[in-house]
């Protein structure tokens, strides 16, 4: 839904945790966001969310005013569960409006 989203409480490192409900190869993350400085992906392809390993880290550019839109090609990545770590912002709070997976 275009209208909410989900936003930080005031400290870094934050991170969320989108599940699958299996095994998937994705090919590429794209995240709309807002005041994001530094953006982890890991991913984890047990049954639970644990044992995540590092897939891409990146700076993100600061967009006054409007959303960031970042893409992040991962070529045949299989992954159960995708954590995102916001590691440091912009300002105290930071928002994520939408994170789109494309993939198998």
């Amino acid at each position: 839904n275009s209208e909410t989203f989900w936003t930080t409480t005031g400290m870094f490192p934050q991170e969320f945790i989108i599940g699958f409900p299996k095994c998937v190869k994705i090919s590429k993350v794209a995240i709309q966001c807002y005041l994001v400085r530094t953006l982890r992906i890991e991913r984890s392809i047990s049954k639970d969310p644990v044992g995540f390993e590092q897939c891409v880290e990146k700076d993100l550019q600061h967009t006054e005013g409007q959303l960031q839109t970042e893409e992040f090609p991962l070529p045949e990545l299989q992954a159960t569960y995708l954590r995102f770590i916001i590691k440091s912002a912009f300002d105290h709070f930071v928002s994520v409006h939408r994170v789109m997976a494309e993939g198998t």
